[in-house]
């Protein structure tokens, strides 16, 4: 028999890998002055500027490997077991970046040789990030039924977005009535801690606020060995039979069977090398991936409170929040308009007002008299991201590439987006505080110009080369991209 509420479990504990990536990648935007000033405490190395930012970013290295990897090991582990492998790492990894003096470290005591195991314990948990970022769509693609796959596609999105929301929220409650420590720059990116900031925010708050991720890692790799192994990749490795029990459950008996057939016409063929179906499958999900990126949002989300200080504002913490609410109700608007409206509409629209959104915060930001115009703008920038290249981007990436070398490009695809993803993050700050005369504002409305520009060029890309996917089955992209193959050799 059909069953709905089975199709919505599965992707509920499948949704929680995404919850954990948003988790995990934002928890470094409240902890990261505890912890840069827990270092700035070392007496065997100075702690740069160049050094906290690494420390801020080198999960996103672990994010490159993970997602580099996560095409060969959804092929030959499947979809279930390497979501299994991502849950134990994001685990592992908060333990392990709450107490990086765990294996042979005194406690307390800032060093080199601790700075390095903080860092490889947060890669470790970038890996897992990189795993879920391209598998977790990837299982709720194949499960989910032509008509309502992108909605429960996007609801991965949220889920990130909301994992980012609870961490902004988690970390304020963390942080109570202590107060985030005053760094003060002695200059040649040299920083100190300034006199009076409080000692339990450096010592032991920041442990607190990755420590947090403990709970839902472990519940999501609890729970993801319930789950199914998804149709498509039973099919591929010849286990008809419950490939068939998954998609009865799912579909009912009759639809069941059909989509059976139509997954073993297109799969059964051969696993096909990645340019199969000709070079512009394969840069289209690319491109969209490096997109997502180059608009600059993660500078933004990364950045939030220190961007809301920089602002004037009397608590960024609470603005960050109110950010991370903004972003989920947006969100909410692509999940319950995506298959009615489509894929490309929303990415084109959401491109333009965040243009607008860039272009606001470029010519108001660091003008006091305009600061709520700054808010405004910032606000829809981040908004415009939210219901449309946030998700939508995701969608595309799950379902536009053919069942036979969907593994292999998902991953390309991804790992393109990590290592985008550290290019803004690592590159945002220095261009931000550039300066061609001192105490101008160059810098400013240099990269939020820029990040408006490639929202411009992002809109263009998707309008002329993107295709709509709406109503389309997997199994119809697969014939898709054979049918515009087949006219390139005529």
């Amino acid at each position: 028999m059909k069953s709905k509420s089975y199709l919505i479990s599965i992707v509920s504990v499948a949704v929680l890998g995404g919850l954990l990536f948003g988790y995990d990648t934002a928890v470094i935007s409240g902890a990261e002055k505890g912890l840069q000033a827990f270092f700035l405490g070392a007496s065997d190395f100075q702690y740069s500027d160049m050094m906290h930012g690494f420390t801020c970013s080198s999960a996103l290295i672990g994010c490159i490997i993970g997602s580099a990897l996560s095409g060969m090991l959804a092929g030959r582990w499947g979809r279930k077991r390497s979501l299994i492998l991502a849950g134990g790492l994001f685990f592992l990894s908060a333990i392990g970046s709450m107490r990086p003096e765990t294996i042979g470290f005194d406690y307390g005591v800032p060093t080199m040789g601790l700075l390095v195991m903080f860092n490889i314990y947060r890669i470790i948990g970038g890996i897992g990030v990189g795993l879920a970022s391209a598998i977790c769509p990837m299982y709720i693609g194949e499960v989910s039924p032509s008509k309502i796959r992108g909605m429960m596609v996007s609801w991965n999105q949220f889920a990130i977005i909301f994992g980012q929301l609870v961490v902004y929220f988690v970390n304020f409650l963390i942080l109570g009535q202590h107060t985030n420590p005053v760094i003060e720059s002695i200059g040649q990116g040299m920083n100190r801690v300034a006199p009076g900031s409080d000692l339990w925010t450096i010592q032991t708050g920041w442990r607190y606020m990755f420590g947090s991720e403990a709970v839902p890692a472990a519940l999501f790799t609890i729970l993801i060995c319930l789950v199914p192994e998804t149709p498509r990749h039973l099919v591929a490795i010849g286990k008809d039979n419950e490939a068939l029990r998954v998609l009865t459950r799912i579909n009912g008996p009759e639809e069941a069977q059909v989509i059976l057939a139509d997954i073993k016409d297109t799969i059964i063929v051969r696993r096909e090398r990645l340019f199969a179906y000709g070079y512009l499958c394969v840069f289209i999900g690319v491109m969209l991936s490096v997109f997502q990126q180059v608009v600059g949002i993660n500078a933004v989300l990364y950045y939030a409170p220190r961007i809301f200080g920089d602002m004037g504002m009397t608590n960024p913490m609470v603005n960050t929040v109110v950010m991370g609410v903004v972003n989920i109700l947006f969100t909410l608007v692509a999940i319950f308009t995506v298959e009615k409206i489509g894929r490309k509409p929303l990415l084109i629209t959401g491109s333009l007002g965040m243009a607008i959104g860039a272009i606001g915060v470029a010519l108001t930001f660091g003008n006091s008299a305009l600061s709520l115009v700054t808010m405004v703008s910032i606000m829809l920038y981040s908004a415009c991201f939210m219901f449309s290249w946030g998700p939508i981007c995701w969608v595309l990436i799950a379902e536009i590439f053919p069942n036979t070398i969907r593994s292999t490009a998902v991953a390309i695809a991804v790992a393109f987006q990590w290592v985008f993803n550290f290019i803004v993050s690592s590159t945002f700050v220095p261009m931000f505080n550039m300066h061609i005369t001192p105490g101008d504002n160059f810098g400013h409305w240099f990269t939020y110009g820029l990040y408006g520009l490639l929202c411009v060029v992002a809109a263009i890309f998707v309008w002329r080369l993107v295709p709509e996917t709406k109503g389309k089955s997997l199994e119809d992209m697969t014939r898709m991209w054979g049918r515009r193959k087949n006219e390139e050799k005529e």
